[in-house]
């Protein structure tokens, strides 16, 4: 086995792994009105340096893709097409762009503020997908939805990127998985 295709067999292990991790960590969640609080974000973030960019949204499309086929793997152990045509499905088609846009800015900086910048870039585009969602399907005015849907989730949300950028400072000492 050459080295380039151990290398292509260990990132596809671990894309799968991430995959794995995000349907386990993503229905762990806590209600606290339309949109739950979760870890799904955490995940995909942690992802992107893990992977780089393509691998992450590769694994979040599966990801999208085993809860569209139904297996509890949203938020609140939920799955199926009605979770994605729900108030909350917007966020997490949201998580897509997020991770490319993230992704594509991270992978050119080596600055951990310049990286938090991207990840929070990435986060805005999700809150708009998932905001222009929610008021569609919920007929919501979007201050009403931003009040609901963004505003409780930003503390958490940079808390998530913060540790994500840890995760990310550990990866980078690590001589075990090449870096995208």
């Amino acid at each position: 086995m050459t080295r380039d295709s151990r290398n292509r067999t260990r990132l596809l292990t671990l894309t799968a792994l991430t995959t794995a991790a995000t349907c386990v960590l993503a229905p762990l969640s806590i209600p606290i009105g339309p949109v739950p609080i979760s870890l799904t974000t955490f995940v995909l973030y942690c992802s992107i340096g893990l992977l780089g960019w393509k691998q992450a949204a590769a694994s979040c499309l599966a990801y999208i893709l085993i809860g569209l086929a139904g297996l509890p793997v949203f938020s609140g152990f939920a799955g199926g097409p009605a979770r994605l045509l729900g108030p909350t499905g917007g966020y997490i088609i949201g998580f897509i762009p997020m991770i490319v846009i993230a992704g594509l800015l991270m992978e050119r900086t080596r600055g951990r503020l310049l990286k938090f910048f991207a990840m929070a870039l990435g986060t805005i585009v999700c809150y708009a997908f998932g905001t222009v969602w929610f008021c569609m399907v919920m007929d919501a005015a979007p201050t009403a939805a931003l009040t609901v849907c963004v505003l409780p989730f930003i503390p958490g949300d940079v808390a998530k990127m913060l540790a994500a950028l840890c995760f990310d400072r550990f990866l980078a000492k690590q001589t075990v998985i090449p870096r995208p």
